[in-house]
């Protein structure tokens, strides 16, 4: 018989695997919503918000540390009305309220814990508290008290500091530029030489430790290198890459990257694993490959996107999931980690010493004893190293990996967030989708249009609208500007991996929800919450990209490239207005506007308008999609129909065969070069600038 918990909060009722894993806190937990708010309104009592996500590792200490003590949590219920957000359910929330603990204490991070008057502004906050004074950190009762008594017995003060704090939040958050700027290549060579000056020339990457990977930074400078011709800009990404992908922050043997690395080398990772990170890594690795044709990138999208499909995929009813953790067992990276016996043990000591040798796995380890998995020299020179031919070195590794990845499945995995996303099920849709493109893996088309599905039924209303998030039967919670054009991003990538026309149908369907639900009445972007939202103490127009395109930029993404497909000129306007406002934020952060510099580029080049008629399993369709699809051509639209004669969608009409063969066409503003059957020449067409 399992033991009846001790004791059960408001939060049992929740969906969110990070809100259940607080349900047996002593802590009288709120969730976000009325009761708690009009609770603290009714008895005039602080809010204490305390906001994280499921494989947040000091999330997880602090619970242990503080939220599971009976003392610390009287403390808790006697001073404060506790409310517990996850972050990934409300991003409207973890926004505001973690500019406002930067605002306070000028850095942030999870836990987050920020303290809140009756009317939500708040007014005292930081991350992770100890449960006593440690680390140079004040232990979490003393604070408690601390805040408590400055509420009480210092209110007009404390209230006049978080009307000050929020005035600035609204100031950050609206941070548009209205003046008029001419959007020119000038943007493009100071973002450059920006993220050349930060560059890490020995290890790849920007700045130093913590190193997170630059999934929108490394796609932009690719669009650089392409645009401009500047060699050094691909160097950047290549070496990004390569050291990535070879380090720890990548998982040697099943696959997929973990959230960001705690030293310069990419070495140590926080081991919990991001759908979101991963489905905008496998972009940046695929389109590396499209750039030099090198198989090593796109050898790391497809063990990513395998890992996808094995760990993170609801196979059944489709739909990703959201993170898995950083801690099994209640430890840290326990389940990634090796000792050089274990692997004797399983691959035999001649096969081992080959191994440990090339992964760095030795007896002191490299993680608290232990040994994460990572190369430091290329299997080529490692293979000339050791005097072993490269085929047979391996197939040795091969053999080996796949053998300790078995072994491995045998442990008690990281737990897993299995809710879903809208926002995050849309980059994981574009990823899959352009995996399928250069793959041709039928299990990747499959995986997007089920995800697809998933989302136009289980996660939509009756009256069209999106809900945010979806887990144990369960949809809820007002979609988001992201999860709109994110979504929206993916449609329009399913349409150009299979050629089917009900996804652009809908991604128009979508595209003018948000512009009716999030647009700015005096047409100056997007808001981050929309008509169908709450009112908060913030209405932000963020278009900061960090460690997920914002839903600005994204916005952008799409609007450019549904007005080519579908000939909206009120879409491109739109779009060109949207990006405007962030001129100003482009030229002074560039680290932080990734996405918006590569709108920038597809915006500045002509982009190409490809079309294809032909029958989509033929022998020279395929042919002419594999050529397409293996060039780097980051800014254009494809289009496809069986017809001979086109069919109804503006790119496809007027459009037909020539001799009964598949048909290639090459526009840029609906103007088309000569039409052709030929491979070779439509890969001429293609390279013309």
């Amino acid at each position: 018989m399992q033991d009846t918990p001790k004791h059960t909060n408001r939060l049992i009722h929740e969906t969110s695997p990070y809100l259940l894993q607080h349900a047996h806190n002593p802590v009288d937990w709120y969730p976000w919503g009325e009761d708690a708010l009009e609770l603290s309104k009714r008895e005039q009592k602080p809010i204490l918000l305390s906001i994280g996500y499921s494989a947040c590792h000091w999330c997880h200490v602090m619970e242990r540390e503080s939220f599971e003590n009976e003392d610390i949590a009287e403390i808790m219920n006697d001073l404060f009305v506790n409310i517990k957000v996850d972050r990934e359910e409300r991003p409207d929330l973890d926004e505001i309220y973690m500019s406002a603990v930067q605002v306070m204490t000028r850095h942030g991070g999870w836990p987050m814990t920020v303290f809140l008057t009756p009317d939500l502004k708040p007014f005292y906050g930081g991350t992770y508290y100890p449960p006593e004074d440690r680390y140079g950190r004040p232990g979490f009762p003393k604070v408690m008290q601390a805040v408590s008594e400055a509420f009480n017995e210092k209110n007009e003060q404390v209230l006049e500091q978080a009307d000050q704090i929020t005035t600035q939040l609204n100031q950050m958050s609206n941070l548009v530029d209205p003046h008029e700027h001419e959007l020119t290549e000038e943007l493009m060579d100071k973002a450059f030489q920006h993220y050349r000056s930060t560059f890490d020339s020995q290890y790849g990457g920007f700045g130093n430790a913590p190193k997170f990977p630059p999934s929108m930074g490394l796609p932009f400078l690719l669009r650089y290198w392409h645009h401009s011709g500047n060699e050094y800009a691909l160097e950047m990404v290549e070496l990004t890459l390569q050291k990535m992908a070879r380090g720890g922050l990548y998982d040697q043997l099943g696959g997929g990257f973990h959230r960001y690395s705690t030293d310069e080398r990419w070495l140590v990772p926080h081991f919990e694993k991001m759908l979101y990170d991963n489905a905008q890594l496998v972009v940046a690795y695929f389109e590396a490959y499209q750039a030099t044709q090198n198989t090593f990138y796109l050898d790391i999208t497809t063990e990513t996107l395998d890992y996808v499909l094995r760990e993170m995929y609801d196979s059944e009813n489709g739909g990703f999931y959201s993170t898995q953790d950083a801690d099994s067992e209640g430890v840290e990276g326990k389940f990634f980690v090796w000792e050089p016996n274990d692997v004797e043990d399983i691959i035999g000591e001649e096969n081992a010493e080959i191994f440990c040798e090339y992964y760095d796995i030795t007896p002191h380890g490299n993680f608290e004893g232990e040994n994460i998995l990572h190369v430091q020299t290329p299997v080529d020179i490692f293979a000339r190293k050791i005097g072993m031919d490269i085929e047979k070195l391996e197939t040795l590794l091969a053999d080996s990996r796949q053998k300790l990845f078995d072994e491995r499945e045998k442990r008690i995995k990281p737990g897993l967030d299995d809710k879903i996303l809208t926002s995050w099920n849309g980059i994981m849709i574009r990823g899959m989708a352009i995996g399928y493109q250069l793959t041709g893996k039928s299990e990747y088309l499959t995986a997007c249009e089920k995800s697809a599905e998933f989302v136009l039924t289980t996660l939509s209303q009756d009256n069209g609208l999106l809900l945010r998030t979806y887990r144990a039967g369960k949809s809820h919670l007002n979609a988001y500007l992201e999860d709109y054009s994110y979504f929206i991003a993916g449609l329009i990538a399913l349409y150009e991996a299979s050629f089917e026309p009900k996804w652009l149908t809908e991604a128009e369907r979508l595209a003018n929800i948000m512009i009716d639900q999030f647009g700015d009445p005096s047409n100056e972007g997007f808001f981050f919450t929309g008509k169908s939202h709450e009112t908060l103490i913030v209405q932000s127009k963020s278009a900061y990209d960090g460690a997920t395109p914002s839903g600005a930029s994204m916005a952008i993404h799409s609007l450019l490239r549904l007005a080519k497909h579908l000939d909206k000129p009120e879409f491109h306007n739109k779009a060109v207005e949207t990006l405007k406002l962030y001129f100003h934020q482009m030229d002074v952060m560039p680290s932080g506007s990734g996405q918006l510099l590569c709108e920038l580029a597809f915006l500045l080049s002509t982009p190409k308008e490809i079309v294809i008629i032909g029958e989509k399993e033929g022998t020279q369709t395929k042919a002419m999609l594999d050529a397409l699809h293996n060039i780097y051509l980051p800014n254009r639209v494809i289009a496809l129909s069986d017809s001979k004669d086109g069919n109804t969608l503006p790119l496809l009409v007027n459009r037909s065969q020539i001799d009964n063969t598949a048909t290639a066409y090459v526009c840029e503003d609906y103007v088309c070069k000569t039409p052709t059957t030929d491979v070779d020449v439509f890969l001429q067409l293609l390279s013309v600038e």
